[in-house]
């Protein structure tokens, strides 16, 4: 929206400011941020008062969760509520990258609010069937990966890149649309898993967005990306803009979820950010290097599959207790200890993630 105020300009002058990618990056992440600060301590009271005993806790999981009951959820509509403000104020709504990546973003976020509402007012842990949700979600990917197919460069429709390998290209042909919807899927479900901590999911959501905003960055401007020799994906640097307002909005949410935490994300938030992250690797033609940015969410996702896989098999487990942030509780990590080097290893691979642009 505020873009347009770039006409207001003769070329020069503060309001040339307004046609600056990074100056509006910088505004989506002040506003989204204050955002955060401002209606975070009101929503939270008002989710107290709504949803009365909070979040249901598991049975089963560690016991020092018991202590956590109470706590409301829901959390997840500050940062979709920040990242609106955000990106409708700062954001090109000219841009078709944007839009596939907001529309995404709140639809996953619409699903996990159902289940939210779901386990709130059934006071159990079952939510919203899995079936359902599955479904919903594989159609809302499709349509989204249809559509960043029809607006990729001809030269990179339907193909799969690798990082590190400049020139090497794949073409999925048909399988492409399946292709993403997995991408899609499977990030909006593994950041779920990983949302079992105070703080945990957040961080590290953070991270990869900012990662994901620099490599758009990147590949949306063809001299950059040529100079790089990564391939360019004109439009997507706009998706910048929405990466800081997910940034903005995930610092003003930690705020008030950093241990202990006064509210839960729930899968308001954490499907949508999952769903982002998946849909802007998905427009950039970087969903190789989601998985390493992404790494931490791959291995909780990865090991919730390979617990069940193996019980069935053998009646036993392999993990104390998956997802596998909970195996580390159980063997007596300390919840901060594991969040905070959790959040080390999403650092550490989202550096491995930038140096995909220039190790070619």
């Amino acid at each position: 929206m505020l873009y347009w105020l770039k006409d207001l300009s003769d070329g020069g002058g503060f309001f040339n400011l307004f046609s600056y990618i990074t100056f509006r990056a910088g505004g989506a992440f002040a506003t989204a941020l204050i955002f955060g600060f401002l209606f975070g301590r009101p929503l939270i009271d008002f989710l107290r008062r709504k949803q009365g005993k909070g979040q249901p806790i598991r049975d089963d999981g560690p016991q020092s969760h018991l202590a956590k009951a109470g706590t409301p959820t829901m959390g997840g509509l500050l940062i979709l509520s920040a990242l609106i403000i955000s990106t409708l104020f700062w954001a090109r709504l000219d841009n078709p990258f944007v839009w596939i990546v907001f529309l995404v973003t709140m639809a996953f976020g619409l699903i996990g609010f159902a289940d939210d509402y779901a386990k709130v007012t059934k006071q159990n842990v079952k939510g919203v069937s899995s079936r359902m949700r599955m479904g919903l979600g594989l159609l809302i990917a499709a349509l989204a990966s249809y559509a960043a197919s029809m607006f990729h460069p001809a030269e990179l429709t339907n193909q799969l890149a690798f990082p590190f390998f400049k020139d090497l290209l794949l073409n999925l042909g048909y399988f492409f649309v399946p292709f993403g919807m997995i991408v899609i899927v499977g990030a909006a479900n593994a950041v779920n898993l990983t949302d079992g901590l105070d703080g945990l999911a957040i961080m590290p959501v953070m991270i990869a967005a900012a990662t994901l905003g620099v490599i758009a960055y990147v590949v949306g401007s063809s001299a950059i990306a040529n100079d790089l020799g990564v391939h360019p994906v004109p439009g997507t640097a706009e998706l910048l803009v929405v990466t800081a307002g997910i940034f903005g909005a995930g610092l003003g949410f930690l705020w008030y979820n950093a241990p202990p935490a006064a509210v839960f994300m729930g899968d308001t938030g954490s499907l949508a950010l999952g769903g982002a992250l998946g849909a802007i690797a998905v427009s950039t033609k970087h969903e190789i290097v989601l998985a390493i940015v992404g790494g931490l969410f791959v291995v909780e996702a990865l090991s919730v599959i390979i617990q069940v896989l193996y019980y069935k098999r053998t009646q036993k487990r392999i993990f104390l207790m998956a997802p596998i942030h909970h195996h580390f509780e159980k063997k007596g990590w300390a919840e901060p200890q594991i969040v905070i080097r959790f959040w080390i290893i999403s650092l550490i691979l989202a550096v491995i993630g930038l140096a995909t642009l220039k190790v070619r």
